[in-house]
């Protein structure tokens, strides 16, 4: 049963919580001057997904297992990628490549632009919380079906992208592979094993909410994520920046490995 949040319309709530993540991203926004480096955006996308559900679930006056535990989902998640970002991306790290061709592809305007561009991510992080509502404004405490397939798709994706991040970090760390391509691991089966396994983690967030009241709304945040995934921010733009750092031997990696899901290489062609 859908109940109104502490007697509060959905979309004040939705509002509200928008407020704080504007908020949050426009401090994110400030600090990007004297760090230099506005990857900072990336992991105060991240952050703002658990500040929302943190919001949601205070709102539910009647909170149990089921929330509790999506809470614990999305926290785990939100904690695991935010950190591991800012300490590969920004702690004594220098700006990402994609980041930089940003600021000369703008050349004027630089820090307003960037404004629009963090609080652009703000407003999808409102977008992709449909299902965190959707969980938390709805009465039932106790978990189903739905939750249980939800939690294990959840729990696939969560492991499969530490492990694709871990396998890409422990390769970096190594001087003899500087320059080189990671296609060890699960990056020997996809170009971006990351996420493959984050779309998972979105699906399994989304069928969670499927029993909860409109639960289907739930599916616009994987087919959100999918979209700026496939065409936006993700494998667009880490592959043109692949291709200007690393040439041929890039372009080779994109012949041999698959694109997104995970299977077996084909054969060198050079």
């Amino acid at each position: 049963m859908l109940i109104l949040l502490t007697m509060e319309p959905w979309y004040f709530i939705l509002l509200e919580g928008w407020w704080w993540v504007f908020l949050f991203m426009t401090i994110l926004w400030l600090w990007h001057f004297p760090l230099r480096n506005a990857a900072i955006v990336d992991v105060g996308w991240t952050f703002s997904l658990v500040l929302l559900a943190l919001f949601f679930y205070s709102k539910q006056p009647e909170t149990g297992i089921r929330h509790l535990v999506f809470l614990l989902l999305v926290a785990l998640w939100g904690l695991r990628l935010g950190l591991y970002l800012f300490f590969t991306r920004i702690w004594h790290s220098e700006e990402e490549g994609r980041y930089r061709q940003l600021r000369e592809s703008w050349k004027t305007g630089i820090g307003m632009k960037f404004f629009i561009f963090f609080q652009a991510q703000a407003l999808l992080d409102v977008l992709l919380a449909t299902p965190f509502l959707l969980v938390m404004a709805d009465a039932r405490v106790d978990m189903g079906l739905w939750e249980y397939a939800g939690t294990a798709v959840w729990l696939l994706g969560w492991l499969g992208e530490t492990i694709a991040d871990l396998q890409l970090h422990f390769f970096k760390k190594k001087p003899a592979n500087r320059g080189k391509i990671c296609n060890v691991g699960l990056w020997r089966y996809s170009r971006h094993p990351n996420y493959f396994f984050e779309v998972l983690v979105w699906w399994g967030i989304a069928l969670y909410a499927l029993s909860s009241s409109w639960g289907w709304l739930g599916m616009v945040s994987p087919l959100l994520i999918m979209y700026f995934i496939f065409n936006v921010t993700g494998i667009p733009a880490t592959e043109a920046q692949a291709l200007r750092s690393k040439g041929e031997a890039y372009a080779e990696y994109q012949r041999t490995v698959n694109r997104f899901i995970p299977w077996f290489p084909k054969k060198q062609t050079m």
